[in-house]
């Protein structure tokens, strides 16, 4: 009976996402509701720790919520000044002779290398994919599955960043946990895409550049894992990589990289009112920025240690690190000001700037906080003051009653099934970095009565978040919308539940022969 009411809640957020398909944030609302509803009336939790908790977990969110309010900051500024759509007509030339490699460069290098920055390749990627002759269908699940292999680097690595503080493991040895599956998962994305484009036929067409493309992809994050430095540039180091790679791979198999002759009279406007250098200033600042905070040791030490900005939220708990002036959402913020002399927006593209944001930002911020929020009440649940610090009894504790539950019941085969309750929780919260947040805590108790390592349980479980990209439907509606062909993303889902249930198979494997 604990344990079923541990679950309601998530399943409370899985049935309204499904059935009356309320939004993430809304379902998110509700969910966090019954989590404190169901804490103080059967888990012995006072309102105060329930709200203290909460309060905590908002905080412990900053790396995503506040990254999504400035990245869309970012992309609305980069729209509403025309800067964007230059970038998208220079996208629309590349590799259109070879249909494997701009799959490849287009929806896994660009889409890694967006969702990176704290673009969104599922707004962006989708009207490119049309304008280059892919069907509705194609259009929309590409680029919803192409970045999936490095979500864990999304939004200048948020989510790594936030395993790193739940776990209180340093960023370095996160990335490690994380790297060894990427090379695996990378190149099956590329294999997934190329069946979804034509079958098994596109799949033997496109061997040769969707093995080089995974393989860069993934051993590109292995790489910068090993070095040690500039983690969170990861997925913008991988992104570029691998469309470097395919460009190489064109131009030694005799085709052209770039095509013009298609563009349309509205696209050459667009092209001769506006050089890219300029519309691509605000991410080269942003991405030039994080090189020398993560690159250069004295500012690196100096706003990531010495300027750590801790919270004492939890009587006796650990602080959470805020890093304000080190986190990525402060310099996307800083780079979209400095890029305000050369892009000079009006008055009325102000103000456009300004309505958009309004409309765009709220609801997605306060999305990526609540699921925080639900996972620190469950972890704090039953906490008692004990010599002025909170002490959770694990006779009652959520994540203890949920922990103690997995592991007599699937005892050795825990890491597989972490794995598939990550693929849930992304589809849940609608983010990798939602489901590290209410699963870690979980996993790692879980693991130790099972004595397996308890981060690659996490991290199997955080990739396979990341693999419910593809079947979100909040990021599959906003493809859609695009376009304008809502209603395709229900012939989507079908045949991506079945691509992202076997990805999943893979990485449980991998989770259970490394856990």
């Amino acid at each position: 009976m604990d344990v079923l009411l541990t679950l309601v809640p998530i399943i409370a957020v899985l049935l309204l996402l499904i059935i009356p398909k309320w939004p993430a944030d809304l379902s998110g609302l509700t969910g966090w509701i019954l989590v404190v509803g169901i804490g103080m009336l059967f888990f012995h939790t006072s309102w105060q720790v329930a709200l203290t908790a909460s309060v905590a977990g908002i905080v412990a969110s900053f790396p995503v919520s506040l990254m999504v309010a400035t990245s869309i900051l970012q992309i609305t500024f980069l729209e509403s000044t025309g800067a964007l759509k230059r970038i998208v007509v220079f996208v629309k030339t590349i590799a259109r002779s070879n249909q494997a490699v701009q799959i490849m460069i287009i929806n896994m290098g660009i889409g890694t290398l967006l969702v990176a920055v704290g673009a969104t390749p599922v707004s962006i990627l989708p009207p490119i994919m049309l304008a280059l002759g892919y069907s509705t269908f194609v259009a929309v699940a590409l680029p919803a599955l192409g970045f999936d292999s490095l979500c864990t680097y999304a939004l200048l690595g948020a989510p790594l960043v936030v395993f790193a503080d739940m776990t209180g493991t340093p960023l370095d040895q996160s990335a490690l946990v994380f790297s060894k599956f990427m090379p695996i998962i990378s190149t099956m994305i590329g294999f997934g895409m190329l069946y979804l484009v034509g079958g098994w036929k596109k799949i033997k067409e496109g061997l040769v550049p969707c093995l080089l493309a995974g393989l860069t992809m993934g051993f590109s994050a292995v790489g910068v894992a090993h070095v040690g430095k500039g983690i969170v540039l990861t997925g913008v180091i991988a992104g570029l990589a691998t469309v470097l790679v395919m460009l190489i791979y064109l131009k030694l198999t005799g085709k052209a990289v770039l095509e013009i002759e298609d563009l349309t009279e509205d696209d050459r406007a667009v092209q001769e009112g506006m050089s890219l250098w300029k519309a691509l200033g605000p991410w080269i600042i942003l991405i030039g920025s994080c090189l020398i905070i993560n690159f250069w040791p004295p500012i690196y030490n100096y706003l990531f240690k010495e300027l750590a900005m801790p919270l004492q939220i939890i009587p006796g708990g650990k602080p959470v690190m805020t890093r304000m002036l080190w986190n990525a959402y402060t310099w996307v913020l800083i780079s979209t000001i400095l890029a305000i002399p050369f892009l000079k927006p009006t008055g009325e593209q102000w103000k456009d700037i300004g309505r958009k944001w309004l409309a765009r930002a709220p609801r997605p911020v306060f999305s990526a906080a609540i699921f925080f929020a639900i996972a620190y009440v469950m972890m704090w649940s039953a906490s008692e003051t004990v010599n002025g610090a909170w002490a959770p009894n694990p006779d009652f504790n959520m994540i203890s009653v949920l922990a103690t539950s997995s592991a007599d019941f699937f005892r050795g085969l825990y890491p597989m099934v972490a794995a598939f309750l990550g693929l849930l929780g992304g589809f849940v919260s609608g983010s990798e970095a939602s489901t590290i947040a209410l699963f870690t805590k979980y996993n790692v108790m879980t693991s130790d009565l099972l004595h397996v390592n308890g981060l690659v349980v996490t991290a199997g479980t955080a990739i396979a978040g990341g693999l419910a990209s593809v079947i979100s439907p909040a990021k599959l509606q906003n493809a859609a919308a695009t376009i304008d062909s809502l209603g395709i993303e229900s012939k989507v889902i079908p045949v991506a539940v079945v691509i992202s249930a076997i990805f999943t198979l893979v990485a449980a494997c991998l989770t259970l022969y490394w856990a």
